[in-house]
């Protein structure tokens, strides 16, 4: 996992140890990020689609290394245009969020 960073919002289940400990075992660089408004982050979008892939599994991973397996072979079956489009989004949902002076967005 070399060159990696993690983004996290310091919600608890990032700050879990075991999080922690995992992400420092690997070597996993962590950048922070405010806990205002995780949703604005595209991520937060693919991590989404990731989890409903994972629950669709008939078989649930029995080790932390059959979840890995699982999460990469997930990972890399989401459409690339899929995460391109949330990328891209950015400028509009930083301009959304700008036109409600921080409050809710549809994002």
């Amino acid at each position: 996992m070399d060159g990696l960073k993690h983004q996290h919002d310091n919600v608890r289940p990032h700050r879990a140890a075991a999080v922690r400990e995992f992400l420092d075992a690997e070597g996993v660089q962590q950048m922070p990020w405010p806990a205002c408004s995780p949703d604005m982050n595209p991520i937060e979008h693919a991590w989404d689609a990731l989890g409903r892939a994972l629950n669709e599994r008939d078989n649930f991973p029995q080790s932390l290394q059959e979840l890995a397996w699982d999460l990469t072979e997930e990972w890399d079956a989401l459409p690339i245009d899929d995460i391109n489009k949330l990328v891209d989004s950015m400028p509009q949902r930083l301009n959304a969020l700008i036109r409600v002076r921080a409050g809710h967005t549809q994002y």
